[in-house]
């Protein structure tokens, strides 16, 4: 089964600040052995919502806003995407990539990650999103 993580932005997120140098060595050799282990299938960061636009559907008619979007604390600032046997698998995977956060970070770290099973192409009838 495929899961999803997305890791929350943090409260330096919007800054446009690079991430820790330790933190991103220890992520990326933590991602490059759950990679080997055939765990993790893709990740990556993403630009400040500065960066970004929303486009929205309301009324048949499409909008679109640029960032920056006022709700930081929603906003996802990563993303990997896991095979896993389970839910609690895929949480032991999460609790993990947390704890290197804590570890590098020291404990006065706050963050937050969340993980949602995917959808599978049997998931939505015979022939719908195949891969």
């Amino acid at each position: 089964m495929r899961y999803m993580m997305m890791v929350k932005a943090d409260k330096n997120y919007e800054t446009g600040l690079p991430p820790d140098p330790k933190l991103m060595a220890a992520v990326g050799k933590h991602a490059e052995d759950m990679a080997k282990a055939g765990v993790l299938l893709d990740n990556g960061g993403l630009l400040p919502s500065s960066k970004g636009a929303r486009v929205r559907a309301a009324g048949g008619k499409l909008t679109v806003t640029d960032g920056p979007f006022i709700e930081a604390k929603e906003l996802i600032g990563g993303y990997g995407i896991l095979e896993a046997g389970s839910k609690e698998e895929a949480i032991e995977l999460g609790k993990a990539f947390m704890k290197i956060h804590v570890d590098v970070l020291g404990p006065s770290y706050e963050g937050e990650l969340e993980i949602r099973q995917m959808f599978e192409p049997s998931d939505c009838g015979a022939g719908a999103g195949k891969r």
